[in-house]
């Protein structure tokens, strides 16, 4: 099977499927913790939390970015697709198996991480939980990888919500957290049966497909940038963990609710990413360095569009929005929002995809990334009992700053850009003045509003903020011509986008 050499939908066309697709999906998981913390204690949620997140951990470092070289390889033009989705399927199977076998051997591992023996009876179920939550992470990536934009839509929205029935009927007829540890094992069954029929159908005999000289060409390609996302993963993660097992099961509960938002920070930019980086890459073959600068500098515009208001809607209305979610037993987990809410602004800047296309770049981001990390060892290690959460937060939000900052500046140079080509990304500041501004009409409606709930705090100050946030975009005039035109493309069957498109264009 070869790649199709059109470039397929356009980059906003594809990257609002999929956001759609992850918005629902996101829609569907925001119910999951709002049941779970009406149905588990504080302790048991922080044990559902730190059983999950090594969970997360272990399927995202253990594959090593290797599912990842499927962005890399299926869009070329060659004959190995069935050996290049072989060789991922066996990778995943291989590591998540083992971490399995580990966790059956060695469940005291689990002590060491949290200090505590309550996850101990779980360890062989967690292992289960890894690997087949291992295998079956390769099915969006694989349909994303082939463009393929109606099964990727419909394999996020499904598995989200197949993760979200099973995992609430575990909680409201159990209410435990070994029957939501079971139910996580039933959902990672399923998505890994999906995934293997969905290559059986693709790619033909995918599983006689073997091939040493492109498994060790996919390896090559995938091991330093997976190297490197294991560091940045184990850098998000080691605040977590720290917490976890100096502070306990309560305390992680509300230092996760303060890391709530990353759900929504990561829906935009995992959809708008996954697009691009076929398409970087392929520029990169190209050698087009400017057209790949034009790309990031769209990518952020669009992301900054929702990122920007995002950020600013959450800090006016922040406090109430977690005692909304979370209930009152939650309120302290807001300072440690408040801080983490400094990443939405920075995501806006996706360069994890240039860095995958220029490849001689792969090692200066896994050396930033270790550096990182080491620092911040040290620094939890001389005093994590005295950062608390707040300074934890503070530590960890500070090294993903400093991250993004490195690699802009890096890949600046690699590109040999000047001040002039930076003219691109100029909308953004309009856009974070626009944000700002609606923020102060948002403000001034918070402070006039009577004692009120926090349902009705978060809707009026949402709906005065979208209003003036909408009119605010409108006069700064920072969404193109060619993106209304793809609105009205997506939307214009049913003529949604016409009139909207004449008005904004209008002058």
């Amino acid at each position: 099977m070869k790649a199709s050499r059109t470039a397929g939908p356009s980059l906003t066309v594809h990257a609002f499927w999929l956001l759609v697709a992850k918005t629902v999906g996101f829609g569907l998981t925001l119910a999951l913790p709002l049941v779970l913390v009406r149905t588990l204690s504080l302790t048991e949620f922080g044990l559902y939390k730190q059983a999950f997140l090594i969970v997360g951990t272990a399927t995202t470092i253990l594959p090593l970015g290797f599912g990842m070289s499927a962005f890399y390889f299926l869009p070329r033009d060659h004959d190995g697709h069935g050996s290049i989705v072989l060789h991922i399927f066996l990778v995943h199977a291989a590591v998540g198996g083992l971490a399995g076998v580990v966790l059956w051997l060695w469940p005291g591992l689990l002590v060491t991480l949290f200090d505590s023996n309550a996850l101990v009876p779980y360890a062989p179920r967690i292992g289960v939980v890894i690997l087949m939550w291992t295998v079956g992470s390769f099915l969006e990536i694989i349909a994303v990888a082939r463009q393929d934009l109606r099964a990727s839509t419909a394999f996020i929205v499904g598995s989200q919500a197949s993760k979200t029935v099973v995992f609430m009927l575990a909680a409201i007829m159990a209410g435990s957290v070994g029957s939501l540890i079971n139910a996580a094992i039933v959902q990672g069954i399923a998505q890994t049966l999906v995934l293997v029929l969905y290559m059986r159908a693709h790619f033909s005999r995918w599983w006689t497909a073997f091939s040493g000289p492109i498994l060790r060409s996919q390896a090559s390609y995938a091991l330093p940038l997976g190297l490197s996302a294991l560091v940045l993963k184990l850098q998000n993660d080691l605040p977590h963990y720290v917490v976890a097992h100096v502070f306990g099961a309560s305390a992680y509960a509300i230092f996760a609710v303060g890391a709530f938002n990353l759900p929504l920070i990561g829906l935009l930019r995992e959809s708008v990413g996954s697009v691009m980086l076929p398409r970087v890459s392929l520029l990169e073959q190209q050698r087009d360095a400017r057209r790949i600068l034009e790309l990031v500098a769209s990518v952020a515009r669009k992301l900054a569009l929702v990122y920007f208001p995002m950020y600013v809607f959450l800090m006016v209305v922040g406090r109430d929005f977690i005692v909304l979610l979370f209930t009152t037993q939650y309120i302290a987990s807001w300072p440690v929002f408040a801080i983490y809410l400094t990443v939405i602004p920075i995501g806006v800047l996706v360069l994890d995809p240039i860095t995958r296309a220029f490849a001689d770049q792969r090692f200066f981001l896994l050396n930033v990334r270790l550096t990182l990390f080491a620092v911040m060892i040290v620094v939890f290690a001389l005093g994590a009992s005295r950062l608390g959460l707040l300074g934890t937060m503070t530590v960890a939000v500070a090294a993903q700053v400093a991250g993004t900052a490195a690699a802009a500046v890096r890949l600046s140079r690699v590109m040999q850009l000047r001040r002039a080509d930076l003219a691109p990304f100029a909308p953004l500041g309009r856009i974070a003045a626009s944000a700002a501004a609606a923020g102060v009409v948002a403000a001034i409606a918070r402070s006039a509003l009577p004692p009120a709930s926090p349902f009705t705090v978060v809707a009026v100050c949402g709906a005065t903020y979208a209003l003036a946030y909408v009119a605010a975009i409108a006069a700064a005039r920072v969404i193109g011509t060619d993106e209304w035109i793809s609105i009205r493309a997506i939307f214009g069957r049913w003529g949604i986008a016409t009139r909207p498109e004449r008005e904004l264009l209008r002058g």
